[in-house]
C-alpha cells in the first residue's frame, strides 16, 4: 500500500513501515512541509496514496467535497513512538485494506477502528 505520512508523525515510523514493504513518503520529504491540507490531499490523490495523520481536518475536507478519495487514516493516539505508530498503522491497513483501496476515512484510537466509506454518506456495495 502507498502511504503519505503527514507532518507531526515520527520519521522513524516511515522507515519501519518501509522495511515492512509499504511504499512510504513523508509530506516534508516531498516538499509539502508547509503545504495546506488541501494541497496534501491533492498530492495524495495524484499519487494514489492513503494519508496517515493526527489531523481531523482531512476527514472534514474529504467529506465536505463529496470526494471518493484519497483515503485517510486518522490516528487519535498522540505521543506514540515510531515503533508503536508503525505497528498501529500496519494493523489498521491489514484490517481495513479493502476499505482503504475502495476509498474510506478511518479513525483509529486505542481498541477501536471506525470506517466511513467514500464519498461519506454513501452506502456500502
Amino acid at each position: 500500500m502507498k502511504l503519505l505520512l503527514d507532518q507531526g508523525l515520527p520519521r522513524s515510523a516511515a522507515a519501519l513501515l518501509s522495511d515492512r514493504g509499504f511504499d512510504m513518503v513523508r509530506a516534508g520529504d516531498i516538499g509539502l512541509a508547509a503545504a495546506t491540507d488541501a494541497a496534501i490531499l491533492d498530492q495524495a490523490r495524484i499519487d494514489g496514496r492513503t494519508i496517515v495523520t493526527l489531523d481531523a481536518d482531512f476527514h472534514a475536507l474529504v467529506a465536505l467535497a463529496g470526494a471518493s478519495g484519497p483515503s485517510v487514516i486518522r490516528i487519535r493516539e498522540e505521543g506514540l513512538k515510531g515503533p508503536d505508530l508503525a505497528e498501529l498503522i500496519a494493523e489498521t491497513v491489514g484490517l481495513r485494506q479493502a476499505d482503504l483501496d475502495s476509498g474510506a476515512v478511518v479513525t483509529v484510537r486505542s481498541g477501536s477502528v471506525r470506517v466511513w466509506r467514500l464519498p461519506v454518506g454513501s452506502r456500502p456495495p
